[in-house]
């Protein structure tokens, strides 16, 4: 494995430590992608440094068990966005 690489992972983990952020967050303020950061966190760092690892897991764990009242969220403020009440399909022009 790369030095850049290790150095990246190891700061992701950091990183994510520190603010509890989602992987899409981090991955935008890297500038890299959810998959990188997803691999990097899962498969790269317990090889590189496991208690940061262990830490890690645990954050990304309680951000899967609560996604599914983010989504809700981001739901709800979608549709408080349109200004629409009813929930109205969304149709796509065809050429």
């Amino acid at each position: 494995m790369h030095d850049y690489i290790k150095e990246r992972t190891i700061k992701i983990g950091r990183c994510i430590v520190e603010t509890r952020h989602t992987v899409r967050t981090i991955a935008k303020e890297f500038g890299v992608s959810k998959s990188t950061v997803h691999k990097d966190l899962t498969e790269r760092l317990p090889e590189i440094n496991p208690d940061l690892a262990d830490q890690v897991k645990h954050i990304l764990e309680y951000h899967k068990s609560i996604r599914h009242l983010r989504g809700g969220e981001a739901t709800k403020i979608k549709y408080k966005k349109t200004g629409s009440g009813s929930r109205e399909p969304v149709t796509t022009a065809k050429s």
